[in-house]
């Protein structure tokens, strides 16, 4: 079984005021705190699709969605379809813009997947969030029904009964950083 990693993060920030990718937390790039999750947890390759922001990305493979002021969805569909490419049987989403999600997140979709799930959402107390990991079987319907700024979401509701949830409020939060606000209360 070979899992790849995706991480989403075109977009320009409008309300924390700069593109996330760019973000630093303790150091950090929120960008590159998001590769070493999926690389630690298991992942490889890992695809990053900017768009607002251009930066290397050092250990991803970078790709560029031109087409990003258009939302998720077009992120989504071209990362996909750069995954395509790879012999990958699986592979984790995530978002740029959330910084707790940990190697151990990453983790344990991976060994969801490993015991037979196809389509695995991290869950933190209870509440289904990000990242999400995909059987490569999942990926055109998924790319298909992302459109605008909906990702993975619409395909996830329309066949709740392929999910598999899996807890990981112990191991990691979901809390995205979208405000400045938001940030300093990360950085705390």
């Amino acid at each position: 079984m070979r899992v790849a990693g995706l991480v989403l993060a075109a977009g320009e920030g409008r309300r924390l005021g700069t593109p996330k990718a760019l973000v630093e937390t303790g150091g950090l790039r929120l960008v590159d705190r998001a590769v070493d999750a999926l690389r630690l947890g298991g992942c490889d390759p890992v695809v990053v699709v900017l768009g607002a922001a251009r930066v290397d990305v050092p250990d991803a493979h970078v790709v560029t969605n031109d087409d990003w002021p258009s939302g998720m969805g077009s992120s989504l569909r071209l990362g996909l379809a750069t995954l395509d490419e790879v012999a990958a049987t699986a592979a984790v989403l995530t978002l740029v813009d959330t910084p707790g999600v940990t190697a151990a997140v990453v983790d344990r979709l991976v060994a969801a997947c490993a015991v037979g799930a196809d389509v695995v959402v991290a869950t933190y107390d209870g509440q289904p969030r990000t990242p999400v990991l995909l059987t490569r079987a999942h990926w055109p319907e998924v790319a298909e029904m992302a459109v605008g700024d909906v990702g993975a979401r619409a395909f996830l509701r329309a066949h709740p009964h392929l999910v598999r949830h899996v807890e990981c409020g112990d191991v990691g939060t979901s809390d995205d950083l979208d405000t400045p606000e938001d940030l300093a209360r990360f950085t705390r």
